[in-house]
């Protein structure tokens, strides 16, 4: 089975003032994990925080079944 992760990730000043809201479809958090990984704007230092989003993320079941991928992100 499928869902939608909407993934609120933010990294909080002073560390850095990165962030945003992304949408992905995936079957496991560690496969919604791997694709922002090899997405290149993504920041590599700050995975655990990313991991931690995706978590905590809201999860929404799919009943039909869709290519796994990043929806929508807005990052800054």
């Amino acid at each position: 089975m499928k869902y939608v992760y909407i993934i609120d990730y933010w990294i909080t000043f002073p560390s850095s003032e990165y962030g945003g809201i992304v949408v992905c479809i995936g079957e496991t958090d560690l496969e919604v994990f791997e694709l922002l990984l090899n997405e290149q704007s993504f920041p590599e230092s700050n995975n655990t925080a990313m991991m931690e989003s995706i978590k905590n993320a809201t999860k929404l079941a799919l009943k039909d079944e869709y290519q796994s991928g990043i929806i929508e992100a807005f990052t800054t």
